[in-house]
């Protein structure tokens, strides 16, 4: 008899987990979630039963996946008996010492990937990263994240961590950044379609080569006759001027520094 997942929470990465552990690693039975429309179209895709009520969270579950906002893990656990079932966030930031008043048996399991709901993903490519307060739970969690990534590895609370912060600023600072490059071509009547080659240029280069061999532009340099052009430029853009002049200074002083 396969494992009974249930599912805290219904937002784009637990739509993606949860998709890829039905039938692969076990059956999602339940997903919850603080929105009851939410919490059915996710369950209708896996044929789950879905519920927004903490009192009905099935009891009978093997392993209970909690992909929720951190800010309200607790406000939402402290409402459930896990009765020492093996439960497992989701999440880069939070310590896996934040589940101990919860279970006796705890995990975390970590993709380190951008979800959208409205996005396939491949989840085979996806690095996944576990920790668990036992040799057994972490077996237990490797062998089910094996079973949807072939990128497994182990690592510590406050490594995690680090390699979050490193993907906000690997993802989302640079889409923010892809962000207000749109709305300031928009302004100038251009289309954001005219940089999609040179984005996906600059995310192969990143991925071929050293991101600090492959920059490129007038701040590596700091050419002052174009910088301060583009400022004039942006007068009527406080915000991007300022972050255009910080950003510069920041490129040109790391590439005074030695390897």
């Amino acid at each position: 008899m396969g494992l009974k997942f249930c599912f805290i929470g219904a937002g784009n990465l637990a739509t993606h987990l949860a998709r890829a552990l039905h039938t692969k690693a076990g059956e999602v039975v339940q997903v919850y979630s603080r929105s009851l429309s939410s919490a059915e179209v996710l369950a209708e895709q896996l044929d789950a039963d879905s519920t927004n009520s903490t009192s009905e969270i099935v009891a009978d579950a093997d392993i209970y996946f909690v992909a929720l906002k951190d800010a309200v893990v607790h406000e939402v656990l402290s409402k459930i008996d896990f009765q020492n079932k093996l439960l497992v966030h989701c999440s880069g930031s939070l310590p896996l010492s934040v589940l101990n008043v919860y279970s006796e048996n705890t995990g975390v399991l970590y993709p380190l990937q951008t979800f959208s709901k409205s996005r396939e993903v491949d989840f085979s490519l996806i690095p996944v990263f576990i920790e668990a307060n036992s040799e057994r739970n972490e077996n237990r969690l490797i062998e089910i994240a094996e079973k949807i990534s072939c990128k497994v590895a182990v690592l510590d609370s406050a490594k995690r961590k680090s390699l979050h912060i490193a993907a906000v600023f690997a993802c989302n600072f640079v889409n923010h950044f892809y962000t207000l490059a749109a709305n300031y071509l928009a302004d100038q009547e251009i289309p954001f379609e005219v940089l999609h080659p040179l984005i996906e240029e600059t995310a192969n280069k990143a991925t071929e080569m050293q991101p600090k061999q492959a920059q490129t532009g007038p701040a590596i340099r700091f050419d002052e006759n174009i910088i301060n052009n583009h400022l004039e430029s942006l007068m009527e853009y406080p915000e991007l001027k300022e972050l255009y002049n910080s950003i510069s200074r920041s490129i040109f002083e790391l590439h005074q520094t030695k390897e």
